[in-house]
């Protein structure tokens, strides 16, 4: 596949990018790179290879998900520097 100005300026304008001219002989290069690693791949006999849909065979190992109680609300508000019945009072950090 080659790689050419009319590519890189197509790929630039669906990815909402503008390259210099020195940036697209980078990227051109670059893909070139890419696209040879691609075809190199490609050589080898993949026959008896299975396709991978993940690099190990390792599962999640999860806890189970059991509801428990909880704290009140008083055990909560109870060390708190600034407090209003069921709520804590904080510092507005928002500006307007």
């Amino acid at each position: 596949m080659e790689i050419n100005d009319a590519m890189i300026d197509k790929l630039a304008n669906l990815a909402r990018l503008k390259f210099d001219e020195r940036e697209k002989v980078q990227i051109k290069s670059d893909l070139q790179n890419m696209i040879g690693m691609i075809e190199k791949m490609n050589e080898l006999d993949t026959t008896d290879v299975a396709p991978l849909f993940h690099i190990t065979d390792n599962v999640n190992v999860l806890r189970e998900d059991i509801v428990e109680g909880s704290i009140s609300n008083e055990e909560a508000l109870q060390n708190a520097a600034n407090k209003n019945a069921p709520f804590f009072i904080v510092p507005k950090v928002i500006k307007k």
